[in-house]
């Protein structure tokens, strides 16, 4: 296995999972291990799980989707992803971005799950402190879209675009 060192930049070089949470700083890898278990966990199947922009991804790869990402067609349909970034552990989920009846839940529900205050850009949940990520919570959250759900919510979204 090469030894790659992620020394906080905002991606990493890993090509696998594992490599990435192996170069994370001592602090950040039992969260970020943590984090992984209960999104594999709960997410439905069909997603895959794969490096995608430098940071662990869950895609919905060519075999269900064989347009790929509109932005770059040769990479499959991004869904969600997870880093450890410089000054906060980030939860990106693109349905909460697309689905407004999502977002309302997820916004409507946190305070039951943590009692830190939501820190969160249109699709980014960004964490400061590891111990304080609602695992469970982030679990049930990726467990809310199957592949096709959030197919049909994309195509949809970008429909409305053109």
């Amino acid at each position: 296995m090469r030894n790659i060192s992620y020394n906080f930049k905002m991606r990493s070089d890993a090509l696998t999972p594992d490599q990435y949470i192996a170069g994370l700083p001592e602090e950040r890898k039992s969260a970020m291990m943590k984090l992984r278990k209960a999104i594999l966990k709960n997410i439905p199947k069909g997603f895959s799980e794969e490096m995608n922009y430098g940071m662990i991804g869950y895609v919905v790869p060519h075999s269900l989707y064989p347009q790929g990402y509109h932005c770059n067609p040769k990479l499959p349909l991004p869904f969600m992803n997870i880093a450890s970034q410089k000054n906060f552990i980030a939860v990106y989920h693109m349905g909460i971005y697309a689905d407004k009846k999502l977002l309302d839940w997820f916004v409507k529900e946190y305070p039951k799950h943590s009692k830190t205050k939501l820190d969160m850009g249109k699709s980014c949940l960004r964490f400061k402190k590891p111990e304080q990520i609602p695992m469970d919570f982030i679990g049930e959250l990726a467990s809310k879209l199957t592949p096709a759900g959030w197919i049909e919510i994309y195509e949809r979204a970008f429909r409305k675009k053109k």
